[in-house]
């Protein structure tokens, strides 16, 4: 599926992967209701598969992708015919989805046929025509009002274990862009896949490759082009790693016509740059009522940094999210006085208003394009259509600083920037989310496009500092008060999910869910929530709770984990199989706990956990149990440092993960006091 620029924050581009889930309704009511599926034989392409010896399989995968053919025809600049030939073997019940066959339309792309066969271990086969294929909308999204998207789905009959299912379809399209994506690896092993191009005369090509070794190309004919992969394996999801698109193996092929010259095509970051800037160009351009609504905001204001705050405060929570996506307006903005005049837009939308009014106060501006999930673009990465979501980097006046601008860069040319996305309306300005650090993103700017690395912030500014005043019984029972400051994420992810709950009793959901995971039962006495909509504050829970017997005896001795709530350990890594890709955290990291615990009358401290030092270049963690007269203190740090974690990394990770484990079980021993 074509990327499109319109991701808010919450929102995430779906994959082809994912398209399954996002037709529910109507695969499931294709799912009830099968076509009239005719007898009829399969074609010779799909009998030639049937027998073709394949490796053995493990238990994990439900169906494997026999032979994939896809044959790309330049027709000219403004039309290509793409032509797919798809067979699936079914190995076991889960893979049966593979026999709803889905292809993406919109105006500027057709299906020109569309066909199913399924080959059965035994009896005839089946076979579906285009007249049987329905056309379905996706599931809205969050935002999303209008999409000229639109899926025709196939089902295929008996996508049973052992059958073989295929599908064969043609579409016409007039590109946006000269360049087109070979996505030959998937979730599914895939035995055999080719890649044909076919371009006019005179006409050449530029081919990149993503994750996987270079197949080298073979001329076939006539300026026709031919690739072929096999025995590719599947894509096993594991928790926190790359996005999909930064994993999966594909080629990249930009088309150039005659001498060279590219119409709309990628040759590099710049001239991707260059061609987006056509599509900004003219819509930051102000309108009167825009020019007005400025002087309001910004009039009383004595600062350019005040100006700059009030501006992104209006856009960020005054105009809606809310995208409408119809041809290039899944890459075009829609200009700053439509944005403004009906107070919605989606990323790109509020990033062009948001330049619109900042031009007004003397500030410059650019657009930034990125993909929502670090490690989809590399620096090694070739120019694509890769991105999708929108920024906004601002150019700051000079002699301008202030500590709350944490995400700038100094740019060689353009002087200081700071980055700012008008869609997230949790981030403070000056700031952004852990997700868009030590990312990369295309800065357009008027010498076209260059791919630059956001800043990482200072990991303090994501945290949780939670301090306890706790008193234990001598029944073993655990009572006190706990204080919370959230920042950062920490904080915007409290506040998101109580942006909607308009109950207290509601409110306290995080409270108990976090008490539930560390206590076996427990009673909050008291609750209250600080700052949830001071977005500029740091956010904050306050609670009471009691928990009855915490304490646990073991003869006349008391056990007691110093570390009373909150787990920073992880099993991600705890796994059968070897880790595959790199670890991702979501964004740099500091929290601290600090847990004084007033120990019974007639009970003293008989031991105490070590101190756990544990410290690599990617995180860190320190602890320390202590007794303080009457009373066992517990402090701690935990430090996400480095974003991201290599594979041949994995095993220092879990260690670490182990320590933290090990530590967060740990217990004090008390014993009563001997009188003397």
């Amino acid at each position: 599926m074509t990327s499109r620029l319109c991701c808010s924050p919450e929102r995430r581009a779906p994959s082809t992967r994912q398209l399954l889930s996002l037709l529910g309704v109507a695969v499931f009511l294709l799912a009830c209701v099968s076509p009239a599926a005719a007898g009829g034989d399969a074609p010779q392409w799909m009998r030639a598969l049937v027998g073709v010896p394949l490796p053995p399989y493990d238990e994990k995968t439900d169906a494997v992708l026999l032979y994939s053919d896809t044959n790309v025809t330049v027709l000219s600049a403004d039309k290509i015919r793409t032509h797919v030939r798809e067979a699936y073997k079914i190995l076991r019940p889960n893979g049966r989805h593979r026999g709803t066959a889905v292809v993406y339309i919109n105006p500027q792309r057709k299906i020109t046929s569309f066909h199913g066969w399924c080959i059965p271990t035994q009896g005839k086969d089946f076979e579906v025509k285009d007249k049987d294929a329905v056309e379905a909308a996706p599931n809205v999204q969050n935002g999303e009002l209008v999409s000229d998207v639109k899926y025709k789905i196939l089902r295929i009959p008996a996508p049973d274990p052992g059958n073989i299912v295929g599908y064969e379809y043609e579409v016409e399209e007039q590109p946006f862009f000269l360049q087109d994506s070979w996505e030959f690896q998937e979730a599914d092993p895939v035995h055999e896949s080719h890649y044909t191009l076919q371009l006019p005369p005179g006409w050449e090509y530029k081919a990149s490759w993503l994750n996987y070794p270079e197949a080298k190309s073979r001329l076939s004919s006539n300026n026709q082009w031919e690739w072929t992969v096999g025995d590719v394996k599947g894509i096993r999801t594991e928790e926190e790693m790359p996005p999909i698109a930064g994993v999966a193996g594909r080629m990249l092929v930009s088309f150039f016509a005659t001498g060279g010259s590219i119409k709309n095509g990628f040759a590099d970051w710049r001239s991707m740059g260059s061609w987006y800037s056509k599509l900004v160009s003219g819509r930051t351009e102000a309108s009167p009522p825009i020019k007005q609504e400025v002087g309001i905001l910004a009039g009383s204001k004595t600062t350019a940094l005040l100006k700059m705050q009030a501006i992104a405060a209006f856009v960020q929570h005054d105009i809606r999210y809310v995208a409408i996506e119809l041809g290039i307006g899944g890459w075009q903005p829609h200009p700053a006085p439509e944005v403004y005049e009906h107070r919605y837009g989606d990323c790109k939308d509020k990033a062009t208003l948001v330049r619109s009014m900042l031009s007004e106060i003397g500030i410059d501006s650019y657009h930034v394009v990125i993909y929502t999930e670090r490690g989809a673009i590399t620096p090694a990465t070739p120019a694509h259509h890769g991105f999708n979501h929108a920024i906004t980097a601002i150019k700051l006046p000079d002699g301008l600083s202030d500590p709350s601008l944490v995400a700038t860069f100094q740019h060689p040319k353009w002087g200081k920037i700071l980055f700012f996305d008008p869609t997230d309306e949790l981030t403070p300005f000056g700031q952004i989310r852990g997700q868009l650090q030590a990312n990369y993103g295309l800065l357009v700017t008027p010498d076209g496009g260059e791919l630059v690395q956001l800043p990482q912030q200072p990991s303090a500014m994501n945290s949780v500092q939670r301090i306890a005043r706790l008193t234990l019984e001598p029944g073993g029972r655990l009572k006190g008060d706990v204080d919370e400051v959230r920042l950062g994420d920490r904080a915007a992810t409290e506040r998101w999910r109580l942006r909607l709950v308009t109950k207290d009793a509601d409110r306290i959901k995080p409270i108990e869910s976090l008490l539930g995971s560390s206590l076996s039962s427990f009673r909050i006495t008291h609750a209250t929530v600080t700052n949830l909509q001071h977005t500029d504050q740091p956010f904050g829970f306050a609670y009471s709770f009691e928990a009855d017997s915490y304490a646990k005896s073991a003869g006349n001795l008391l056990l007691v984990r110093p570390r009373v709530l909150g787990s920073k350990s992880s099993g991600i890594l705890e796994t059968k199989e070897p880790r595959k890709f790199p670890i991702e955290f979501d964004g740099p990291a500091r929290d601290t706990d600090s847990f004084e615990i007033a120990i019974p009358p007639g009970y003293e401290v008989d031991d105490l956990p070590p101190p756990v030092d544990s410290d690599y270049s990617f995180a860190s963690y320190h602890s320390k149990t202590e007794a303080k007269g009457n009373a066992i203190r517990y402090t701690r740090t935990f430090e996400v440092k480095e974003l991201s974690v290599p594979v041949e990394r994995a095993e220092e990770l879990k260690k670490f993960y182990r320590i933290i484990a090990s530590d967060e079980r740990n217990t004090a021993v008390l014993k009563p006091v001997v009188a003397k």
